[in-house]
């Protein structure tokens, strides 16, 4: 069975909003940090919101899954994932590294960063 994180990514990757949440314990605590802003939130609803509102946004489309990754780091998980998209711009990739901790209800402790957005075949 794949991990409750790799499940996190399957979701964003579909993008399947049902399943991202369902990874989520209800008082997640979650930080992301991106190439111009931090953003936060203390929900599932919160993360979704930030997640497939804001970083992927309804137009934007993931062609590729290029690797994921999966560690610890004493008693916090850490998974990376790099992925190509297709933008209404053109192609771009993405990689974000993960730290989280589960509790019983799923991700309680999630702290992501992001490459942003870099385009592909483009010099």
């Amino acid at each position: 069975m794949p991990s409750v994180a790799r499940r996190f990514v399957d979701a964003l990757v579909a993008p399947d909003e049902g399943a991202l949440l369902g990874t989520l314990a209800p008082d997640v605590d979650f930080k992301g940090l991106t190439p111009g802003r931090v953003w936060e939130a203390d929900s599932p609803q919160g993360v979704r919101d930030v997640v497939l509102g804001h970083w992927f946004e309804e137009q934007d489309r993931v062609s590729a899954v290029r690797e994921v990754t999966e560690g610890e780091v004493a008693d916090t998980a850490r998974i990376g994932y790099r992925l190509d998209l297709e933008l209404p711009a053109g192609p771009y990739a993405v990689e974000q590294q993960a730290y989280y901790r589960t509790g019983p209800e799923g991700i309680s402790y999630l702290r992501i960063m992001c490459s942003g957005f870099r385009p592909l075949g483009h010099g």
